[in-house]
């Protein structure tokens, strides 16, 4: 087994028994076991089950997305700053404030990606118990967790539209070709969806105008088409896997984006409107803050005397 094999291999298992779960439940249920519909289910099921455990980190994504927009004026001052600077000492200087600069407001640039690559391991870990279906089924390749032979045996001639989850675009004839290409299209239209509804609703203006924003729209249209290139070499099960993952991140950010908007974003002026129109409160984070008492301030700018205890007892008995 290789280095990677070995890395992997815990992932694997952990991803094989919730395979085998889902594809007795979905057994119980009155499924065929060896239909291709039952195994997409499973690994919808899996997909599912993936993304629900990474909610706490997409959480702290969209907050991390938040705290980068609200630096982004201080970073473009920076760059100012150094603007035409191109001296090691300056390169060095400029990227120790930007340094200090995500560690005062408790972000980094890499925070949005965590969802991504958490789940890297198990797209590679299901890619390799697909691959291993064959292997395992024929008995060349020992069982791998809840996956034993005769399941291997039943997801190794799955198919579905008579494409079996093992084929790739690649090496599959003129109907796995087509019915791969429709679900990488769909693929990578939610995933510029998904992009689109952040950037069109969800940022800021100061964040639009950011020049940062330029690299933004390149990865808006670039993701779509890497994701589409390599969709041509993954078998159909992975596709489906990273198909549903697309749209429920598609779903959730619509959520995120509908209620909890960012501060000074389009999504946020929507909101308040809908709010008013129906004659409910704002969340508390979008009311006004109240002017401080009259009476904690002085009236006039003129400073109060102190008052000498001798003079208080006289001014008291005019009284």
């Amino acid at each position: 087994m290789d280095w990677l094999g070995k890395l992997l291999l815990p992932i694997e298992w952990v991803v094989a028994w919730i395979l085998a779960f889902f594809h007795m439940a979905f057994t119980a249920l009155g499924m065929s076991p060896t239909a291709g519909w039952t195994w997409v289910a499973a690994i919808a099921g899996l997909t599912i089950v993936v993304r629900a455990v990474l909610i706490p980190l997409f959480v702290y994504q969209i907050k991390a997305q938040r705290k980068m927009q609200l630096l982004q004026p201080e970073m473009m001052e920076l760059q100012k700053k150094y603007k035409g600077k191109r001296d090691q000492f300056s390169r060095q200087q400029m990227a120790e404030e930007q340094q200090a600069l995500f560690k005062k407001h408790g972000t980094n640039p890499f925070a949005s990606c965590l969802p991504l690559l958490v789940q890297m391991p198990i797209f590679f870990s299901l890619f390799r118990v697909i691959r291993n279906t064959e292997g395992i089924g024929n008995g060349d390749i020992p069982p791998i967790g809840g996956l034993t032979q005769e399941l291997a045996s039943q997801a190794t001639h799955a198919s579905i539209f008579g494409v079996e989850l093992s084929d790739t675009f690649l090496q599959g004839d003129l109907g796995t070709k087509v019915l791969t290409a429709i679900l990488i299209v769909i693929m990578g239209v939610t995933q510029f969806i998904t992009q689109r509804q952040i950037m069109a609703k969800n940022m800021s203006e100061a964040a639009m105008n950011n020049p940062f924003m330029q690299q933004q729209k390149m990865l808006l249209y670039m993701m779509p088409i890497i994701f589409a290139v390599g969709g041509i070499y993954f078998p159909l099960g992975l596709i489906v896997y990273w198909l549903v993952s697309n749209v429920w991140t598609m779903v959730q950010q619509f959520i995120v984006i509908r209620n909890m908007p960012t501060p000074g974003s389009k999504a946020e002026k929507e909101l308040i409107a809908r709010r008013e129109r129906q004659g409910k409160p704002l969340p508390k984070s979008m009311q006004p803050k109240k002017a401080a008492e009259s009476e904690a301030k002085p009236k006039s700018g003129q400073r109060r005397q102190p008052m000498s205890k001798a003079r208080q007892k006289k001014k008291n008995k005019k009284k």
